[in-house]
């Protein structure tokens, strides 16, 4: 009797060392994805070779005219902020808003606000949650973003009118927001969207990297991640998707992902290609990485832009 008494003790505090150790491991990790970080983190290495270029868009950002605008969440703890940046023109007949990645923050979205302003666009350049001079404490994967971005649309529309047509524009983690947006009542002037190596899921995308970065299982990281995630944001994991918001999506669309991206994997461009039943084009873009296809070629970016754009938007 007594061995067996210490052989289920024994079992019982194993199990109990096991949970403990899995349950320390995910709020470690969830610490490391989602607290607030209040600065940009360095770039990866194979895009430090665009540096030069990137801070001349940086210093073009610094120098153009802009308004900073503000808006209070009604479940937010502070203000919400974004840089406005006027059309060169004066022009009030097209906008777009610019979704930035993780960790990142609107001006670090300077090459592609440029390419939009010498499109004749007007710019907003908006902070998400726990970024930038934006409040709040945790990164919600632009899952609640995309409710701040409703306001953002607003206010473009009461700044230049009602006539206005706005593009939705992101790249990576800000390529996933402006998908999962595709699938909210959006105002009527928002037109196209255009996502940038966006995420088909928060859920395959923390799988995905557990794996490649961590060398750890799904199980049971995943289902005590979202749980922290449902105590402190709000919501499961399992809620952030791409893809079941796309299904709900009615405006063309454009996806763009690198063809060696080894962060957000370039199958889950295709995953959100097949999402939705909207008018679509996909660009797989040769030996690009993540977010790299811009830079590889700025002006071959630029021209598959437009070419969608006048296909969807000009038209």
């Amino acid at each position: 009797m007594t061995s067996k008494k210490g052989f289920l003790l024994t079992s019982l505090a194993t199990v109990g060392g096991i949970a403990a150790t899995s349950f320390a491991v995910s709020e470690h990790l969830f610490k490391i994805a989602f607290k607030r970080v209040n600065y940009v983190p360095e770039t990866s290495e194979e895009k430090q070779k665009y540096a030069n270029e990137y801070w001349g868009y940086v210093d073009w950002f610094k120098l153009v005219e802009k308004e900073r605008w503000t808006f209070s969440p009604e479940d937010g703890d502070g203000e919400m902020s974004a840089y406005f940046i006027p059309a060169k023109d004066g022009n009030k007949e097209k906008a777009v808003v610019i979704s930035h990645g993780y960790k990142g923050n609107g001006e670090t979205m300077s090459s592609y606000a440029k390419m939009f302003y010498d499109l004749g666009f007007n710019v907003l350049l908006p902070d998400d949650r726990a970024h930038g001079q934006s409040a709040g404490r945790y990164i919600s994967f632009g899952w609640l973003d995309r409710l701040d971005y409703q306001e953002w649309l607003k206010r473009v529309v009461n700044r230049l009118g009602n006539q206005v047509k706005i593009v939705l524009f992101g790249v990576s983690m800000g390529g996933a927001t402006v998908e999962m947006m595709s699938g909210e009542k959006l105002p009527p002037q928002v037109k196209c969207i255009i996502a940038d190596c966006g995420y088909s899921s928060i859920k395959d995308e923390l799988a995905y990297l557990l794996k490649k970065q961590y060398h750890l299982p799904e199980y049971p990281i995943y289902p005590l991640v979202s749980t922290i995630s449902r105590h402190r944001l709000g919501f499961y994991l399992g809620d952030v998707s791409s893809t079941e918001q796309l299904a709900k999506n009615k405006l063309p669309i454009f996806f763009i992902h690198g063809e060696k991206d080894d962060y957000v994997p370039s199958y889950m461009a295709l995953e959100n290609y097949q999402a939705t039943k909207a008018p679509k084009d996909l660009w797989i873009v040769d030996n690009a990485t993540h977010a790299e296809s811009f830079w590889i070629n700025p002006q071959d970016y630029r021209d598959h832009v437009v070419h969608f754009l006048k296909e969807y938007f000009d038209n």
